[in-house]
């Protein structure tokens, strides 16, 4: 017969050694539990395959025209059908997503680089809390969509002639779009960092000397994660929206670099003959911004202490 007192401590002693769980498992098993941020990651993924991917299957230049197919619907030669100087519109739109989601990515990694930079300060920092507030209230106030379009206008030309047409415009809208779209993740880093700065890890990090930027590196930045990557999620919508209203406009890549907004704004014209050449691109924004913030909205909930478990 076993004796139990003997059963126990090696029991309890193997619990004891058995290394803690990591807590992105836990993170992931309540994401898991948000449909919606489910569909929203799998629509995602499908896109960034088909605009990275698809052009290896499907071979035809965006920017190849073939004049015989001028206007011609969808066909197997050209599934969803071709343009007025009959470029084909699937190869165009895979063209033009890499190019927005890109555009996207990269705006939204340098607004949020400026808005955790200027959070992180302006939270741990007193001194230097009232300079920066007030300007994240100036470009709070200003207005977003004409001052886009100012920069655009005065820096556009000057890029191009420098960098090329391409590189220059891409440099362009990124800067401008990333400039113009941090102050919400400032304030609600900020926010963060002042609830953190009264904790009791920071106070016993700061009474043994930690120096201010060991204590952000070591302490801050690693608990303000949630916020920033529920931002990041959110800022990718955002980038690819207002690319696409740019572009929209006229205001964005030239004619032969394609974008969905570009696309957008080369099929106004032809509308109510051939509604197709605005529903594809408008789809492709509309699933993507979708898809994006229902991640953000399973990020949030996943990264909240207080919600993960239920």
């Amino acid at each position: 017969m076993t004796d139990v007192s003997k059963v126990v401590p090696v029991f309890v002693a193997d619990r004891a050694l058995k290394p803690p769980r990591n807590q992105w498992f836990d993170v992931w098993d309540q994401f898991k539990t948000h449909k919606g941020a489910m569909v929203g990651a799998a629509v995602f993924v499908l896109i960034v395959l088909a605009v990275v991917i698809g052009p290896w299957f499907w071979t035809i230049d965006a920017t190849f025209i073939d004049l015989r197919a001028r206007n011609k619907g969808p066909s197997w030669a050209h599934p969803m059908g071709a343009d007025q100087l009959g470029r084909d519109i699937l190869a165009r739109m895979m063209a033009g997503g890499k190019v927005s989601l890109a555009v996207g990515m990269v705006a939204m990694v340098l607004g949020l680089i400026i808005g955790t930079a200027v959070g992180v300060v302006a939270g741990y920092f007193k001194r230097l809390d009232g300079p920066l507030m007030r300007l994240t209230d100036l470009f709070l106030a200003l207005p977003l969509l004409p001052l886009l379009l100012v920069m655009v206008m005065l820096f556009r030309e000057p890029l191009a002639g420098r960098f090329g047409p391409e590189t220059g415009i891409f440099m362009l809208i990124v800067i401008a779009i990333g400039v113009t779209s941090w102050m919400h993740t400032a304030r609600v880093v900020r926010g963060d960092v002042l609830a953190l700065k009264e904790r009791e890890f920071v106070l016993a990090a700061r009474s043994i000397g930690t120096p201010p930027r060991r204590m952000i590196l070591r302490h801050i930045l690693p608990n303000v994660m949630s916020p920033i990557m529920v931002s990041a999620s959110l800022g990718i919508a955002n980038a690819i929206i207002t690319e696409s209203v740019l572009s929209f406009l006229g205001l964005g890549f030239p004619p032969d670099f394609p974008t969905w907004g570009r696309l957008l704004f080369d099929g106004v014209d032809y509308l109510q003959q051939y509604p197709e050449r605005v529903i594809w691109p408008g789809l492709a924004v509309s699933f993507t911004v979708l898809s994006v913030n229902y991640i953000g909205d399973g990020l949030r909930d996943a990264l909240d202490p207080r919600i993960r478990g239920r």
